[in-house]
């Protein structure tokens, strides 16, 4: 036993205590605005369906869609890596997990669309389709057949159509109440965002649903498309995104950038729009730092390329997509759009490639951490965390398996949320 150290101190404990009190609304502000991740999965791309065109086989269609543009111009794992430039070791498994992911779960998130996807239809025909869609998004979470996340993209808050995406939403929802309520993987997108009050006025109009229907306040949340420019840099030379992330009341779920819509806005010229160009590094960078903290998710936007066509322009279309997943999941960026089903094999092996190559370092890491055991890197709690959270993705889309998580870390499903943070509301993990 050593010395026990004389411990003096000069402050009265009345200071702590007013310096604390003085700090409560700073501190009830923090947690307010900022409560961190919500935990809960993240789907990994969202699908967007017109529509008219969606239907009951829709996301089984997309699936099959995918497999049989596989077996046309990549049959088996050699000649997919070679496509992709995977390497040897990746091959094989994420070949393996691709095919499996399309059998099983071909889309994560679906979102039936009545904006620009939908084109100009008559009030009825959007009347009825809206109807369909409720009905068969109820039908598909009724039978096990929908994917975690479906809703629908309603027209924007823009007076020239803002009566009729009302209506839409309203027709929307209440087929789903009627058919038995809301699912729990429920998504709803509001486009062309300009002005946080745009955003305010979608929150009180979930407020009245919820009070016309009795469902608990707050229950419907929503995603805030960026595609304008002044959704980035209000008139008064202020950040927007932030402002309108406040403006949803703690609705906001989402932050999806608007790929094509917001390069035209700026200029860019048609054969320059794509998510790697500067104006959408510098868009996304605004809203990644805006939404951080604040449990509001960032998504990257699409590319228009379809790989259609002969095996020489699918590969190219593959490996534009491919590099552009891969890109946007080193920026943090863990969800783009697809716009076509054969978009569905290069996002998946962009995604477990991206958690497989980088899978035993991340595991040793953490066990190392949580063990006490050091190791050359120097890891902090704040970097457990982000190595926990990188595992729990990879388990989430598919990736991963939980044996060989558990393997190398040493840590239950349960060890690994915890230092992950908690996981409110969460969706089975894919696959598990």
């Amino acid at each position: 036993m050593g010395q026990q150290e004389k411990v003096a101190t000069s402050l009265a404990g009345s200071v702590s205590e007013r310096i604390s009190a003085s700090l409560a609304p700073v501190d009830a502000e923090l947690a307010r605005r900022y409560p961190g991740d919500p935990g809960t999965r993240q789907p990994v791309h969202t699908v967007y369906v017109p529509g008219e065109q969606f239907a009951a086989d829709t996301i089984r269609s997309w699936g099959d869609r995918a497999l049989a543009a596989l077996d046309e111009h990549a049959p088996d794992a050699a000649s997919f890596a070679a496509v992709l430039g995977l390497t040897d070791d990746l091959a094989e498994p994420v070949y393996a997990r691709v095919r499996a992911k399309l059998e099983r779960e071909p889309v994560e998130d679906l979102r039936v669309d009545f904006e620009d996807g939908y084109g100009g239809r008559t009030d009825a025909e959007e009347d009825a389709h809206a109807a369909r869609a409720a009905r068969l998004v109820a039908d598909a979470y009724a039978h096990g057949t929908a994917a975690p996340y479906m809703g629908i993209r309603m027209k924007c808050m823009e007076a020239a159509v803002r009566d009729r995406g009302i209506r839409t939403l309203d027709v929307f929802l209440s087929g789903l109440m009627e058919a038995g309520g809301l699912p729990d993987g429920l998504v709803l997108t509001l486009p062309k965002v300009t002005y946080p009050q745009q955003v305010t006025a979608m929150a009180r109009l979930l407020e009245e649903f919820e009070k016309a229907r009795g469902l608990a306040p707050g229950r419907i949340g929503f995603e805030i498309q960026i595609e304008t420019s002044q959704s980035i840099l209000a008139a008064d030379g202020t950040a927007t995104v932030a402002r309108m992330i406040d403006a949803a009341e703690g609705r906001a779920t989402g932050l999806h950038y608007g790929t094509f819509d917001y390069s035209a806005c700026l200029g860019v010229s048609a054969a320059h729009q794509a998510s790697d160009h500067p104006a959408a590094d510098h868009a996304k960078a605004v809203m990644q730092v805006a939404a951080a903290g604040t449990g509001v998710r960032v998504s990257d936007g699409s590319t228009n390329v379809l790989p259609v066509g002969p095996t020489a322009k699918v590969h190219d279309a593959w490996r534009l997509h491919h590099g552009l997943t891969r890109r946007a999941l080193a920026r943090a960026y863990y969800q783009g759009w697809d716009m076509h089903p054969g978009h569905l094999p290069t996002r998946y092996a962009a995604v477990f490639a991206f958690y497989r190559e980088g899978f035993e370092q991340a595991a040793a890491r953490l066990a190392a951490y949580a063990n006490r055991t050091g190791g050359d890197i120097a890891d902090e709690p704040a970097t457990a965390k982000a190595l926990a959270g990188y595992l729990l993705r990879g388990l989430d889309c598919g990736a991963l398996d939980t044996a060989e998580v558990t393997r190398l870390t040493g840590l239950t499903l349960a060890g690994l949320q915890a230092y992950a943070g908690p996981r409110r509301g969460d969706l089975t993990p894919s696959g598990q």
